[in-house]
């Protein structure tokens, strides 16, 4: 296919998310539990975008002539990795698929692709616009099961090239296992977080509640990059710490579709219990909740997996609130007492995937950036991004990178070719 044609083709899925937007965020909204307005606002707007980006991509992928010694010219062909295994998650699902699809499309890759058990709606959508849209037969392919049986299929499959994850570390280390036992496939693989939430005295204290609030709460926790570690200050912890509360204590849980609702459901009840055990072994580590701490069952919440935004102060560094992964609208706030202390605090779980800092303070500000070890780093800002911007994390948080030049990388490989002129 010409390359001309599939930009056009990648534009058009775009497109086609782009016109359906609101069918697509109420399906995200029903599979998942997250509210509507979440989904139609943050969820499908950078799905359409994402495609619009790498359309642009399509025809900008080239190799180079390289100078060397000898008569010989010597350049290089960068191309297609082959076939993509994609193994995506359920707190985003259309997201992370693009976030996928569109670089694997750009560099002329084929995919095989499997969304979650739990979720797979709007990915049948997805796949139903890339052949509206021109993407000829078989390049795109959908798969459902469980990660045990198809995910583990598609790994140890010796005709797939690559596997794109993203996931928890168990299932990661499972994958690594199975590529390094078949074909040695290359993987990127998009995992959990611990994401710390800096807050300095000089810092705008309103704007950063505001963050800090949407930070940890925004898709009811469920979010890799949340920030479920708020760092503040020792001078400014009581005021700070009060003043988030305050706003988790009015936040409107219930119905996703409810325009009025700021926190849905969470997805499953094997997650609502490992929230709810996240939120008692807080308890027992000696952590005391400020505001909330246990299942939403007010009304017809009852039904549902409602958990109330909860905040936990007196939080020690090595507490399992602080060190793990709860994937739940659960915040555990701690007290640092300078810029050097707030690093070593924020370095200090096996996760690395993004961080915030909040200071006026510019040289605080660049200087904590360099010493904290996370893909992402927001200064005065927080879940900021753009197609044309890498994501991806240190430590255990994954290795590659999504969105930007940077992932078409690992869609691509690179040939050299010499060619004696003598």
């Amino acid at each position: 296919m010409d390359v001309s044609k599939r930009e056009k083709i990648i534009w058009r899925i775009g497109e086609l998310i782009e016109k359906n937007q609101e069918e697509l965020a109420a399906l995200e909204s029903l599979n998942n539990g997250k509210t509507f307005r979440e989904a139609v606002r943050g969820d499908i707007p950078p799905t359409a975008d994402i495609f619009y980006y790498y359309s642009g991509w399509a025809r900008k992928i080239h190799g180079e002539t390289i100078p060397v010694d000898g008569n010989f010219l010597n350049y290089t062909l960068r191309e297609p990795v082959g076939v993509v295994g994609m193994i995506t998650a359920w707190n985003y699902p259309i997201l992370l698929a693009a976030w996928k699809v569109a670089p694997a499309l750009a560099a002329g890759c084929s995919m095989v692709l499997k969304p979650s058990e739990l979720t797979p709606l709007t990915t049948f959508k997805l796949a139903e616009y890339c052949v509206e849209a021109g993407v000829p037969e078989g390049v795109i392919n959908v798969v459902t099961g469980y990660g045990s049986t198809t995910g583990e299929a598609m790994a140890r499959h010796m005709d797939i090239d690559k596997i794109a994850f993203t996931g928890s570390v168990r299932t990661a280390r499972a994958l690594m296992r199975a590529a390094g036992e078949s074909n040695l496939k290359r993987l990127t693989l998009e995992l959990g977080g611990k994401s710390p939430n800096i807050i300095f005295p000089d810092a705008d204290l309103d704007r950063a509640v505001r963050a800090a609030y949407w930070g940890i709460f925004a898709n009811k926790g469920e979010v890799c990059s949340a920030g479920s570690r708020l760092l503040v200050q020792e001078n400014i912890y009581d005021e700070f710490v009060e003043k988030l509360a305050a706003r988790a204590r009015k936040m409107k849980v219930g119905d996703p579709l409810n325009p009025a609702t700021e926190m849905g459901a969470q997805i499953s009840q094997t997650q609502l219990d490992r929230i709810l055990n996240y939120i008692q072994s807080g308890r027992e580590e000696g952590a005391e909740i400020v505001c909330g701490g246990g299942r939403d069952v007010e009304g017809e919440k009852s039904k549902g997996y409602f958990v109330q935004p909860t905040v936990f102060r007196s939080v020690g560094p090595r507490m399992r609130i602080a060190q793990e992964e709860i994937f739940g609208p659960v915040l555990a706030a701690l007290k640092f007492r300078e810029a050097d202390d707030a690093a070593e605090i924020a370095n200090s779980t096996i996760d690395g995937l993004a961080s915030a800092i909040w200071t006026r303070d510019i040289k605080i500000a660049h200087r904590l950036a360099q010493q904290i070890k996370a893909g992402s780093v927001w200064i005065n800002a927080y879940n900021c991004f753009d197609s044309a911007s890498p994501f991806g994390g240190y430590k255990q948080s994954g290795f590659g990178r999504e969105m930007g030049p940077h992932a078409l990388e690992s869609y691509t490989q690179i040939k050299s070719v010499w060619v004696a002129l003598d």
